[in-house]
């Protein structure tokens, strides 16, 4: 038994690895959303409450002593007014656009589309200025409870509505501007995956006022969906859709008559 501990006490090579930041940050998580949206929680008391848990989560994440990564809830919380401000006409999009949604608090409190785009706008500030670790646990997170994926690099406009949403895949360097409607299972990715391409933009843009449906596949990071364009369901696109345009997939349905 002794060799075997110290067998695997030799191939634990990452020392400052600790999982407490993952179950911080979730708490976190959860704890800014119910923040900005439930009428029951002080906002004021919270706010002292998530300053103090950030705290914790910076003595976890920030590994090297000379990042102060402690002036970033300064700005993160500079910038909070904005994000709701964003999140709300989200929410307000979704309710316009889906004839399913009755009330903006069935929103608010039901629609996993909704709850990935919060946390995306989270996590992007985080990511915006440098923080550890956090963003891509933040994201990840809302990827295990919705099954959608968006990396907290993407940079999306507002409003942006997810409908359905399983499935979903917005790459690092995806760009998506203004009035965006997306269905489940859409990938906007990269052409090919290569650890050398990091850095470089990978993903598509997406102009203001595009309508992607459901099982859409778009890649390439210089593939630029034009404004007003609607993308129809199970398409594949590598290259450029100038605006205005619909594309959709044509495909072919053979029925054979039982003897």
């Amino acid at each position: 038994m002794k060799e075997i501990i110290n067998r695997i006490k030799s191939h634990k090579q990452r020392p400052n690895l600790d999982f407490r930041i993952k179950d911080k940050t979730e708490t976190f998580t959860d704890k800014l959303f119910h923040t900005l949206f439930d009428a029951n929680v002080s906002v004021e008391d919270n706010l002292k409450e998530l300053e103090v848990e950030f705290d914790e989560i910076t003595n976890l994440a920030c590994f090297n002593p000379s990042a102060s990564c402690r002036t970033i809830w300064k700005t993160f919380l500079n910038n909070l007014p904005d994000i709701i401000e964003k999140l709300n006409k989200d929410a307000q999009c979704i309710l316009d656009h889906d004839p399913a949604a009755r009330s903006l608090d069935e929103v608010y409190l039901s629609y996993p589309g909704f709850y990935a785009i919060a946390v995306y706008r989270f996590s992007h500030e985080f990511y915006k200025i440098n923080m550890p670790l956090v963003p891509r646990l933040m994201s990840e997170y809302a990827h295990r409870l919705t099954g959608i994926d968006i990396n907290p690099g993407a940079k999306i406009g507002s409003p942006f509505f997810i409908d359905h949403g399983t499935g979903i895949v917005i790459g690092e360097t995806a760009i998506i501007k203004n009035h965006v409607k997306v269905y489940q299972g859409v990938t906007l990715g990269a052409l090919m995956v290569s650890k050398e391409m990091q850095g470089t933009k990978r993903h598509p843009t997406v102009e203001d006022n595009v309508t992607i449906y459901a099982n859409a596949t778009i890649l390439g990071g210089d593939t630029i969906i034009g404004n007003n364009c609607t993308i129809g369901g199970n398409v594949w696109i590598t290259e450029s859709i100038p605006e205005n345009s619909l594309v959709y997939h044509n495909s072919e349905i053979r029925l054979k008559q039982k003897q």
